[in-house]
């Protein structure tokens, strides 16, 4: 059950469901966007050998930015900014720290530097997990896929990293 602080109103929900998947969402063009020619960089790297294909990155990660955009909301509905402000701050930190990955690995290339900040990612999502949880379960349900992707990413980024010295430093 919301625990409701502030007013229902129905174009105040929407807008708010709007306004949280575009933060989710411009996370991910920030991402896209240094992603440009990640594929073609993704399919010359030493991969392990449970590496998935590189079409799977698209749609887990649209799904996973959906349901970050619904966990925001859902938190953001229940409390608003001000009475979830530090689960609200960590979430845009989070998202922001998102981004820098895919700048980090496939644009700059230093697999040291996406290793150590996507192991601080996870630890920001942990946290943000947290402080939702205790504004809404569901919240914090809807994040842990996302929770258990980065896990995957890190162990994956720590393995191509090793693979490919040369090329990620």
């Amino acid at each position: 059950m919301l625990n409701r602080s502030v007013p229902i109103s129905r174009s105040r929900d929407v807008l708010g469901l709007f306004a949280w998947l575009s933060a989710a969402f411009a996370a991910a063009a920030v991402g896209g966007f240094a992603s440009a020619s990640a594929p073609e960089f993704y399919r010359e790297l030493a991969r392990p050998s449970w590496a998935p294909p590189g079409w799977l990155f698209g749609p887990v990660w649209s799904v996973l930015y959906a349901l970050m955009g619904i966990a925001a909301w859902l938190v953001w509905r229940a409390r608003g900014f001000a009475g979830a402000a530090v689960g609200l701050g960590l979430f845009i930190v989070q998202l922001a720290f998102n981004g820098l990955w895919t700048w980090l690995f496939f644009v700059w290339h230093q697999g040291a530097l996406a290793f150590a900040e996507i192991l601080l990612l996870w630890v920001l999502i942990a946290a943000t997990i947290v402080f939702f949880w205790r504004v809404s379960k569901l919240a914090g349900l809807l994040l842990i896929p996302y929770l258990a992707w980065v896990s995957f990413a890190s162990a994956l980024t720590f393995a191509t990293w090793r693979l490919n010295p040369g090329v990620l430093g």
